[in-house]
């Protein structure tokens, strides 16, 4: 996925305000709101309270929620994958493995129960959306987490194609516990900030709740229907 770059910016802006008659509005000015409950709700919660918050929320929408160690997560991944049937899995080529130590201890045991993990890799390009397609399973970690929609934020790049949630059968989100935020406030915050202080993010930020679902026929509610078709979050104490 690419990274967000805007070209020609002021000649195009500059020729929308001739075509309108008008002068070019060079400053915004952000208004000073008297009230802003949407920064009050769940700020003064822990990451414990959060998490009893994202384990109801889960229950409405579908999705199992298990909490672990680094240690444990391996073993807790295969016991996932042994109630979801998986033979295939996907995953991002991510960081975090080795950050949480997991790379070598989970892969091996991967490895050992005859699993088929596949990381996205660039190179392969297209051949990765094709094992996607395939896969039992897509694991991905979760960048920020919304514990009042149980929702899980994902930053994609050329490493971790967004496909890896959207494709395989079924979906699993690791969680560290300290991403866990109050709700959707506090996630565009920081995605501002980060942008402020130049920070180049993928223009593609994936929000994910739970398993795929629509409500659009007669608003009864049918989960599975273009996406995985059920999800497990699991968190993962890193504090």
């Amino acid at each position: 996925m690419g990274c967000g770059q805007v070209y020609h910016r002021e000649s195009f802006l500059n020729n929308v305000a001739a075509k309108l008659n008008r002068s070019r509005i060079t400053k915004v000015i952000k208004p000073a709101w008297s009230k802003i409950p949407q920064y009050e709700v769940g700020k003064n919660l822990t990451q414990d309270e959060l998490l009893k918050v994202l384990r109801n929320q889960c229950k409405l929408i579908h999705t199992d929620i298990i909490e672990t160690t680094s240690k444990e997560l391996p073993q807790q991944l295969l016991k996932v994958f042994k109630e979801y049937d998986v033979n295939k899995a996907i995953s991002w080529d991510d960081e975090r493995y080795k950050t949480y130590g997991l790379d070598e201890q989970l892969f091996s045991k991967l490895y050992d129960y005859g699993i088929d993990f596949h990381m996205w890799n660039p190179m392969l390009k297209e051949k990765n959306i094709e094992i996607a397609e395939q896969a039992d399973v897509g694991i991905t970690f979760s960048d920020i987490t919304l514990a009042e929609s149980g929702t899980v934020v994902l930053f994609t790049d050329k490493n971790k194609g967004r496909l890896v949630s959207l494709l395989p059968k079924t979906y699993i989100a690791i969680i560290p516990k300290s991403t866990i935020v109050p709700r959707m406030t506090q996630a565009t915050t920081h995605i501002s900030r980060m942008v402020q202080n130049g920070i180049r993010i993928s223009s593609c930020i994936d929000f994910v709740t739970g398993p795929s679902n629509s409500a659009d026929i007669e608003l009864n509610l049918i989960v599975g229907v273009h996406g995985p078709i059920k999800a497990t979050y699991i968190v993962l104490n890193d504090r």
